[in-house]
């Protein structure tokens, strides 16, 4: 193989290398453990537990007395539905973002009143729902028609895929 084959290989290898950042990025950008929002507001990043099963979602955030200001609980159904919550046994405000099997945000309850038994309503056809710190959403300016990302929605449906 003459010069002109070595530098081909050479520069084809410094293209690969030059992916890993952004493939990297790309896989940090879709982990289990974090959500990120964007919209015409901008982005914002939090850092989760999920809550995918009957007892988590049951579970929640009750009990807790605080939690940091970059963290928040994703609530997954395996389908759309109308949900409704309530903040019994919870002790900290919370923001509730509804959103349907796209990621799309439809409805967003602010500072949920702690251990109110009162229903929230969050609308017809939503599978994912994202509780943070009251008043985080107002901070950010999140609302309806801002997009989420994270692994659990499904990449055929999603607005914003992995």
């Amino acid at each position: 193989m003459g010069n002109r084959g070595k530098a081909i290989r050479l520069i084809v290898a410094g293209l690969g290398l030059s992916l890993l950042p952004a493939l990297a990025a790309a896989d940090e950008a879709c982990r289990d453990d974090q959500i990120t929002l964007r919209g015409d507001w901008g982005q914002a990043r939090f850092t989760i537990e999920v809550a995918d099963d009957a007892g988590e979602r049951a579970q929640g955030l009750m009990h807790r007395e605080s939690m940091a200001r970059s963290a928040g609980m994703l609530f997954v159904y395996d389908s759309p539905r109308t949900v409704r919550f309530w903040m019994k046994n919870t002790l900290i405000p919370l923001d509730m973002i509804f959103a349907d099997e796209t990621g799309t945000v439809r409805h967003i309850h602010r500072m949920a009143e702690p251990e109110s038994e009162d229903m929230i309503y969050g609308g017809n056809n939503i599978q994912f729902i994202l509780e943070i710190n009251g008043g985080m959403a107002d901070a950010l300016n999140i609302g309806k028609g801002s997009e989420m990302r994270h692994p659990a929605i499904a990449t055929d449906d999603a607005t914003w895929p992995c």
